[in-house]
């Protein structure tokens, strides 16, 4: 079976990214683009056998200059998550349009490894109260940034959490790795 990790960048005040972002404005973020943080993360993601993200996570990557259809990581399988969103499949992306929650289950039970969720915060919060994430890394960055996409969306979790790991940068990013312990 396999375990599903949502590693993902972090504010203090619980956002994986602010308004800014939000606007497509990265050069006034302010999370934490630099750093040795950023080496980790790149080196860590290619651990994962797949990455799972929804639509507005995925369309994040076309602001760089990345096409529907395209591997937003090279040499990680996507699983896209949208309704709405139109391109073929390939061997690298699939675009998911059935329920999201009953793919991810399956896949999981289907598949060994690692899957890695990497946004957004409305599919995080929906297969948390499926009890479908085993663990969360997070990026914190040191900042708070007062609005932006929340975590878990608009879900409202209650978690007992084992911290497993934690990694302190010199720019103030720290990354706690923890299991949910689902009660």
């Amino acid at each position: 079976m396999a375990t599903l990790t949502y590693h993902v960048a972090v504010s203090l005040d619980n956002f994986i990214a602010d308004q800014a972002m939000m606007d497509g404005n990265i050069d006034s973020t302010l999370f934490l683009f630099e750093g040795e943080h950023v080496p980790d993360f790149l080196s860590e993601i290619q651990e994962y056998d797949a990455v799972l993200m929804g639509a507005k996570t995925y369309e994040f990557g076309f602001k760089f200059g990345a096409k529907p259809g395209e591997p937003g990581y090279k040499g990680i399988k996507h699983y896209i998550f949208s309704s709405s969103m139109q391109f073929e499949s390939n061997a690298e992306v699939e675009l998911v349009k059935s329920d999201a929650i009953e793919f991810i289950k399956n896949l999981k039970h289907q598949e060994n490894g690692k899957l890695w969720l990497c946004g957004g915060g409305e599919l995080a919060g929906a297969l948390l109260a499926h009890q479908l994430i085993d663990q969360l890394v997070l990026k914190v960055n040191p900042v708070m940034v007062g609005e932006g996409i929340p975590l878990f969306g608009s879900a409202k979790p209650r978690l007992k959490l084992e911290l497993v790991d934690m990694k302190q940068y010199a720019n103030g990013v720290t990354k706690p790795t923890y299991n949910i312990v689902y009660v």
